[in-house]
């Protein structure tokens, strides 16, 4: 049986903090799960992807970035990012030191987007990327691309998108993928949104996506 509980390490700065899903039957791979611009480590989707990702055998870390740590409201300031950045490295180390197996790095939207850039200039940090959401430009402003990383992106990575983001559509987002050289595969969410999960009770998109993970990373 999978348990959460609470994770906090303090030793070094930024600080790492959030909840650790630690797997009834552990499959030696971790992976750290980070937040949009809006949101925290407890969103609905993090929590729920975190608990799918737990039940497959993964160790999995879903952590407050630094900007969301310093206060509990409000979008990150851009002259912070490599902050954020800096945090995510911690939270992969950290990681890191409780397995021998692979560690993989992602997250949602702006969280997803600091996963990337850290990946563009740190090509062996992790195994994979799993990035939901990305917000490719602006809502409205198309040719606002984030994607001057792209091309130093050797990584292998997933993207999860829904067919109704307003922060890209999955033809622009296939386009921007060609720029990568790592290898790179896009799991497209028919009538999914921005936060994905939408207002279903139900919703079985999770565990879709942990098969997609799993067989784009065998």
């Amino acid at each position: 049986m999978n348990q959460v509980r609470e994770f906090s390490d303090v030793s070094a700065e930024p600080a790492v903090r959030g909840f650790l899903h630690e797997p009834g039957q552990p499959n030696g791979d971790t992976l750290v799960l980070t937040h949009g611009a809006g949101a925290n480590c407890q969103s609905k989707l993090l929590t729920a992807v975190a608990n799918a990702f737990a039940d497959a055998g993964y160790l999995t870390l879903r952590c407050d970035l630094p900007f969301r740590q310093s206060r509990p409201h409000g979008p990150p300031f851009p002259a912070m990012a490599a902050r954020d950045r800096e945090g995510l490295r911690r939270a992969v180390d950290v990681l890191r030191a409780k397995t021998s197996g692979r560690v993989f790095l992602g997250g949602h939207s702006y969280g997803g987007r600091q996963s990337t850039m850290l990946a563009a200039e740190q090509p062996q940090l992790v195994a994979g990327l799993v990035l939901l959401s990305y917000p490719l430009h602006p809502p409205r402003k198309p040719t606002e691309l984030r994607t001057a990383h792209f091309p130093k992106l050797s990584t292998p990575a997933l993207f999860v998108h829904g067919s109704r983001d307003p922060f890209g559509s999955h033809e622009e987002l296939r386009s921007a993928l060609q720029l990568m050289p790592g290898q790179n595969s896009l799991f497209e969410v028919e009538g999914g949104g921005h936060d994905l999960l939408g207002k279903k009770a139900n919703n079985d998109l999770p565990v879709k996506i942990v098969e997609a993970f799993q067989q784009f990373f065998k």
